[in-house]
């Protein structure tokens, strides 16, 4: 695919992408006229961040079937940029053949779906690679996103070095921390992959890619090490207040209630040993943050190895020498 000039009308249907943008551009919703899924960014304040006062239409809600064809070619975009969950059937899927038909182009923000990318992606560090590449091509920041891709293999490969030898600690990460839902487990692709490359590994059980819905039984019964839940930006509900701007103390509030609020939960083995620790979705959502996933995690899991890594401080490098609107921490917490 190549576009005569920069798109300056772009809709989303992944909206956290915006986040992703502002690494690498001044003011991003100035290009965004719309997008979908605007919940999955997780963090109104970090929302209205981004937006910089720019109107921007919402085309669609968290699933494909919300989007409305009509809706998109309304806007006039000059590019559409989607995601293997939002159109499922890539290439092929009708709503992309009647975009093309309109003479819309399409990319993926998932960037191994594009050619730009060339085969799938195996890994993170892959996907993010591909998916600086190609933002900074559409963007004119080539230069950027290659800094940023530098950046982050580099912090990684510290990290990587610090944790050689060691054994991969057995850990319940939980991916929908809510009181009167438990216990959905992170399956072994994505946030797994990102649990491994952090010196983790997930309870023996958990066999699904995605994610898998355990029995409370099977958790209390089966020995792991430390317990990570999932918090938002978006405090609603029972689930942990962990996002952009959140009090931490909200956090670890949050962390309690799971902990005092669901039954037994007071007996699991990591419970016991008081590692339980709570973590922003955005952190495993946006590809350029995985970084921040993988560094507090190790520390976590691996504290002696660990010591004097401070992903308080990687957040501080990306806020200064790349985001456009400072993304605040902490966003993790512990009790």
């Amino acid at each position: 695919m190549r576009l005569p000039a920069l798109p300056k009308r772009i809709i989303l249907l992944e909206a956290h992408d915006l986040l992703t943008m502002s690494l690498l551009h001044a003011d991003p919703a100035s290009l965004v006229v719309g997008w979908a899924a605007v919940d999955r960014i997780d963090s109104e304040r970090l929302q209205e961040r981004l937006l910089n006062g720019h109107p921007v239409s919402t085309v669609g809600k968290q699933s494909p079937d919300t989007v409305s064809l009509e809706g998109l070619i309304g806007l006039a975009p000059d590019l559409i940029v989607t995601t293997a969950f939002m159109t499922p059937q890539g290439d092929a899927d009708p709503m992309v053949e009647r975009l093309k038909q309109f003479g819309i182009p399409v990319v993926y923000s998932d960037a191994s779906s594009n050619a730009i990318a060339g085969a799938q992606a195996a890994d993170p560090v892959s996907e993010l690679k591909n998916s600086m590449k190609m933002w900074g091509i559409l963007l004119g920041a080539s230069a950027k996103a290659n800094a940023f891709a530098s950046f982050f293999e580099r912090e990684l490969a510290g990290i990587t070095a610090r944790l050689a030898g060691t054994t991969p600690v057995t850990t319940y990460l939980e991916i929908q921390s809510t009181l009167d839902d438990c216990c959905w487990a992170a399956g072994r692709k994505v946030w797994g992959d990102l649990l491994a490359l952090a010196g983790g590994q997930p309870l023996p059980g958990v066999t699904a890619s995605w994610f898998e819905k355990l029995s409370l039984e099977y958790l209390l019964s089966t020995p792991h090490d430390v317990y990570i839940a999932s918090g938002g930006g978006w405090a609603s509900g029972s689930r942990p207040a962990i996002g952009p701007g959140i009090d931490p103390a909200r956090g670890r509030q949050g962390l309690q209630r799971l902990v005092d609020g669901r039954p037994a939960f007071d007996h699991l083995p990591s419970v016991r040993a008081k590692r339980v620790h709570g973590i922003w979705t955005g952190l495993i959502t946006n590809l350029p943050l995985n970084i921040l996933f993988v560094a507090q995690t190790a520390k976590w899991l691996h504290p002696e190895q660990c010591v004097d890594l401070d992903a308080a401080a990687i957040l501080d490098r990306i806020n200064r020498d790349f985001a456009a609107f400072p993304v605040e921490g902490p966003l993790w917490a512990s009790i």
